[in-house]
């Protein structure tokens, strides 16, 4: 039987941990799943969801999903899945980077508040570990200059170049904390605003404003049969 309330879906399927949340009633569930075969691993997980939610596939009336940078494949699967509900379910759909989740998460902490004051002149970035020696970085200082795919060189040039204080947020390989990777040289997000929280999502998904672009990717690294050049 069809519930008559409608639940709304966070999706983060962008790398390991898959991260799929729904709120329904005043309560948030939530199911993770380590692995990168994401392709294999989404309706599992979406089922288990569903069924401590108390709901059905045609009760999702909004779906906000995270649309990069990430795993190809696994950015895909999300805009496949929502495309294919806005289509056939008319379920509302909302999307951010990654860059602009954690964001939003360390903007709203009380820490960033204490530094801001204090640097007024300083900017907030996120970096994201990418794949080996590889990282995305976004730097939020109303330059809209944009994210970047660098390597390891490059992003430590490029942070310690940028000649104002820096409020970093992110995480270097398997999760580790960005100090580890950049130096002390920084101020930085708590731990628990360097990961995507559940409540963070579907927050957003109540905000009209991250329905445009909704279904775009942010891939920044091409895929691998891009690089490949031509013989």
């Amino acid at each position: 039987m069809q519930s008559s309330e409608k639940l709304t879906l966070g999706m983060d399927t962008s790398g390991s941990p898959l991260l799929l949340t729904a709120q329904k009633g005043g309560k948030i569930f939530s199911v993770r799943r380590k692995g990168v075969k994401q392709e294999k691993l989404l309706f599992p997980a979406l089922e288990a969801l569903l069924h401590k939610a108390g709901a059905q596939m045609e009760d999702i009336g909004r779906i906000f999903i995270i649309r990069g940078p990430g795993r190809f494949t696994g950015i895909r699967i999300s805009l496949t899945f929502a495309s294919m509900m806005q289509f056939l379910n008319k379920t509302q759909v909302r999307g951010a980077t990654m860059f602009e989740v954690l964001r939003r998460q360390a903007e709203k902490s009380r820490a960033f508040a204490t530094w801001q004051k204090e640097n007024p002149q300083g900017a907030l970035a996120v970096v994201l570990h990418a794949f080996r020696e590889e990282y995305f970085l976004q730097i939020f200082d109303g330059e809209q200059k944009g994210p970047a795919w660098l390597s390891r060189e490059e992003l430590l040039s490029r942070l310690s170049g940028y000649g104002k204080p820096l409020f970093l947020a992110g995480s270097d390989k398997d999760g580790q904390p960005l100090a580890g990777l950049v130096g002390p040289h920084y101020t930085f997000a708590a731990e628990k605003d360097c990961f995507v929280r559940p409540a963070t999502l579907l927050e957003m998904a109540q905000e009209d404003a991250w329905s445009q672009n909704a279904l775009e990717p942010l891939y920044l690294k091409p895929a691998r049969f891009e690089l490949v050049q031509p013989k």
